[in-house]
């Protein structure tokens, strides 16, 4: 599902346009970059959990060329799926 079918498909079952909602899933896409930038946790219960992991600095190696390279310490962001979630995805039919 691309961002356009998600948009769609919050329209239909949240009774909204699909303008409104284009603008509040955008809302809540910021909403979690700001608060993951300031290290910050967003938990949406039964949804699952946003966090930021430090990596350190390491060494890697181009696949092409097998030559080693040095990859930066970087922040990158983490989710943990929710019980619920988690529950539902392995819900028999």
């Amino acid at each position: 599902m691309n961002k356009k079918e998600l948009i769609d498909s919050i329209s239909a079952n949240a009774a909204l346009s699909k303008a409104d909602a284009g603008r509040a899933l955008d809302a809540f896409v910021e909403l979690v970059i700001k608060t993951l930038r300031k290290k910050e946790l967003v938990i949406v219960v039964g949804f699952g959990s946003f966090t930021v992991q430090k990596r350190k600095a390491r060494t890697g190696r181009n696949p092409q060329t097998g030559e080693a390279i040095k990859i930066k310490a970087q922040t990158a962001p983490k989710f943990r799926p929710g019980k619920a979630l988690k529950e539902a995805l392995n819900k028999k039919k």
